[in-house]
């Protein structure tokens, strides 16, 4: 495989016929590389005018290889051919170069630049390029590969110290500048005019010149990009931070990538090198994320969701998450209070889809706050904290659904924001939390894993703890601090707001998911809804969970040997649309303990009830799950009905009762593993909201 490396843009502020002077001092040897043992002239010529001047050189190398490599290779030194082309008149110099040794079994180009600044002619840029291509080494290809890669990095920001050391010496000497070359007529004439000054160096490409103070540099933005096609290293390093070489080489060929391949909008530079960062730098995986990403954008539109989107009043009311100012190092600072939130209740509330657009619109907010934080701070902040407190966490977040629900968000989330994450606080972690943490933390990515700090009970206050990454004045005041912190407290959301198949979620939003796991149904009087599961293997796990939105119900388990023929009834409903959800498939015919058994006992379900459930089949056939309208029973010792039933009866008028669920077939060997890797719904919400 081709090695391939491209810098930035270096700018060197400085003329450019000073920057010439100082490169030219780099030859015949240059103490300062002691890898480049010397070099010799092998052809030089001038154009008439003396504006281009061309020189071709053999540069000496002592690579850094083993002893037992050079002996196999059977040299001590590496000879490289070089062609300098310097054009006077545009104030540019190109460099080529190519190796000599070895050249028919390694392959190696390399091409520099130095040119003018466009926004400052007083400026310097210098851009870098270079590939690497072994067809064969002795079989020792890859040692090869990166004991070059490893010297051909390590000396690429040297070469730009060197440059700013002999200018340094220049200008020690007195000479801070040199005249642009011009024609030869218009040089003797501004000779004969002017006269030479002792000591001046002689203009570029012909004897004479004069000596004149350094010129006042035009202003340019500072870090700004010389091209805008084009990164700056000081750019970089302003706003993306400390790369290496082949860091940056990585992102620029990215970019330039996206900028040939991709018409229109290309992703931010602080983006794409989250993409980068989260394949540990390998372009062709992270060019597949991001591509995948970047479709994933266009087709829902999530560009626009911080415009578009506007959470519920039932989200902004439940949801117990949000910023609150920035931790030590300048990161947003997002406060998520996940022990307070009734993560079920804002999945049946709500449905998947508002959850995960305000998941989106998080991690979208967050990314422009590290953009503020950027330019606030003068320093790169490409990533953000969570301060997840665990008081009140509980059994209801381990709920399998839910749970389920939201690691599909997090699927998403970790698709398209990775290394968004820069540091996890997990506060007030309960008892059991340990225990989650060693089933969860196989599931968590090493990189992630590493930015966790968990503290249990209160061991988060005094030294080591939050005051270490967060200022006293910013720790809210639930966890004993006296910043007074806006995220809501939470709640049990009312399941009189769980959504049916009859209440759609918002269609005004943009729906990136086409199902939901829930599904509603009508239980009318004389007319249960049922569920047909088909079992192939005798030990299967059938498990359910659903909720019961009006009236009573009773809930039963039954088996046949034969599949039933379903069908839908209207029964004494109201009117002929109202059994639309209702399924029903034991034939009136059918005989119970004949065509079909009861497996488990009826169970009567209130209003208002959550009931989950599973059961361990021991027979292959058809399994059927059945609820019907539960009516007023006998008491034994009285024929009097109960006041519960008698109440029921006189709620709704409609003989109509309404219900959510989900259901679900494991096999039996899986069903533990998978009771207990549920629990990993204690993070999932975390992880959504910071991956």
């Amino acid at each position: 495989m081709v090695q391939k490396y491209q810098s930035p843009v270096r700018v060197y502020k400085y003329p450019f016929e000073l920057v010439m002077a100082a490169y030219e001092k780099r030859f015949p040897t240059c103490p300062e590389i002691p890898v480049f043992l010397g070099s010799e002239i092998l052809h030089e010529s001038r154009s008439e005018d003396g504006a281009i001047h061309v020189v071709e050189r053999s540069c000496k190398l002592n690579v850094d290889a083993p002893r037992l490599l050079k002996k196999i290779a059977g040299v001590d030194y590496v000879f490289f051919i070089q062609k300098n082309t310097v054009n006077w008149r545009e104030r540019t110099l190109r460099i080529e170069a190519h190796n000599e040794t070895f050249a028919s079994r390694v392959v190696v180009r390399e091409t520099c630049s130095y040119s003018v600044h466009p926004e400052n002619e007083e400026w310097t840029c210098f851009e870098q390029s270079a590939s690497l291509d072994i067809k064969s080494f002795f079989g020792f290809e890859s040692t090869v590969e990166k004991i070059a890669m490893k010297q051909y990095t390590s000396n690429i920001k040297r070469g730009k110290e060197v440059i700013e050391h002999y200018l340094k010496e220049l200008i020690s000497q007195g000479i801070t500048f040199i005249p642009r070359w011009s024609p030869p007529a218009a040089k003797e004439e501004r000779a004969a005019a002017v006269g030479r000054a002792p000591g001046a160096i002689l203009d570029p490409g012909a004897a004479g010149g004069s000596r004149e103070p350094a010129a006042s540099p035009c202003p340019a933005p500072e870090a700004a990009s010389p091209d805008a096609d084009k990164l700056d290293a000081d750019y970089i390093e302003r706003y993306l931070g400390q790369l290496s070489p082949m860091q940056e080489s990585c992102l620029i060929r990215l970019r330039q990538w996206l900028q040939e391949t991709h018409k229109g909008k290309i992703p931010k530079d602080e983006h794409i090198l989250r993409f980068l960062r989260a394949r540990d730098f390998n372009i062709d995986k992270a060019r597949e994320m991001l591509c995948q990403s970047l479709a994933w954008r266009k087709q829902y539109q999530v560009d626009f969701i911080l415009q578009s989107w506007r959470p519920p009043a039932l989200l902004q009311e439940y949801y117990t998450g949000g910023w609150h100012y920035q931790d030590k190092d300048g990161r947003p600072l997002y406060i998520l209070r996940l022990g307070q939130m009734d993560t079920k209740g804002l999945v049946k509330a709500l449905g998947e889809e508002s959850l995960l657009r305000h998941v989106l619109s998080i991690n979208e907010e967050g990314q422009k706050r590290c953009e503020e934080n950027t330019n606030i701070f003068g320093r790169p902040i490409t990533s953000w904290t969570c301060l997840v407190d665990l008081e009140g966490l509980n059994m209801r977040h381990l709920w399998r659904p839910g749970v389920k629900a939201l690691l599909r968000i997090i699927e998403v989330v970790e698709d398209n924001y990775p290394e968004t994450l820069g540091r996890l606080l997990i506060v007030r972690a309960p008892r059991v939390f340990p225990v989650l943490w060693t089933l969860v933390s196989p599931f968590i990515n090493e990189n992630t894993r590493q930015k966790f700090l968990i503290y249990s009970g209160n061991n988060y206050q005094g030294s080591g703890g939050l005051v270490d990454y967060v200022d006293k004045d910013v720790i809210p005041d639930f966890l004993g601090g006296e910043c007074m912190c806006t995220v809501s407290e939470g709640g049990l959301v009312p399941k009189s707001l769980y959504q049916t198949e009859d209440e759609p979620e918002n269609s005004d939003h943009i729906r990136l998911w086409t199902e939901t796991i829930y599904h509603s149904a009508s239980v009318l009087k004389g007319a249960p809804h049922e569920i047909l599961v088909e079992i192939l293997e005798g030990e299967s796990v059938i498990t359910w969970d659903f909720d019961i939105l009006k009236g009573d119900v009773v809930f039963s388990l039954f088996h046949s040997k034969r599949a039933p023929e379903p069908s839908h009834k209207e029964a004494t409903s109201p009117s002929p649309s109202a059994a639309g959800d209702n399924v029903q498939l034991i034939d009136k015919t059918w005989v119970l303990g004949v065509d079909y058994s009861r497996v488990e006992s009826p169970l009567v379900c209130r209003e208002g009830e959550s009931i989950q459930g599973s059961h361990v089949t021991r027979w292959p056939g058809f399994y059927i799950l059945q609820w019907r309208m539960h009516g007023p029973l006998p008491c034994s010792s009285s024929s009097l009905p109960r006041v519960d039933d008698v109440l029921a009866s006189l709620q709704g008028s409609s003989h109509k009762c309404k219900l959510i669920y989900y259901y679900e077939v494991l096999a039996s060997k899986d069903f533990s593993s998978l009771d207990s890797v549920s629990s990993s719904g204690i993070c999932a919400l975390v992880l959504a909201c910071s991956s």
